[in-house]
């Protein structure tokens, strides 16, 4: 996430419009105080029961994870892009996510 949060400003450019949504299985205290001290300018939700992760595929199996994936949902709330996994230490996920979020805001 310490990526993701420093490639921010590049890629939403301040926002574009988008929202993003970080869903994780810890609870609510762990994240708050997480993003608190690392400066995340994304909103944390919490998923202790995995349903978000079992109704999009991004839960282990056999452990309550999830696995790094990306939405990326235009401004209709459809899915524009998905990025699975997420490879959050490469370079060329970051270029890739710029990208999409660019054609899923619109001109």
């Amino acid at each position: 996430m310490e990526a993701y949060r420093d490639q921010y400003a590049t890629i939403f450019k301040g926002g574009n419009g988008v929202k993003v949504l970080a869903i994780s299985a810890d609870d609510v205290e762990t994240q708050q105080t997480w993003a608190a001290e690392k400066s995340f300018p994304v909103t944390f939700l919490s998923d202790p029961a995995a349903v978000s992760g079992r109704l999009y595929d991004t839960k282990y199996p056999a452990v309550n994870l999830m696995r790094r994936v990306v939405f990326v949902i235009g401004p209709d709330g459809r899915v524009a892009h998905i990025m699975r996994p997420f490879r959050e230490l490469s370079a060329d996920a970051y270029v890739e996510l710029g990208e999409a979020v660019k054609k899923a805001s619109g001109p």
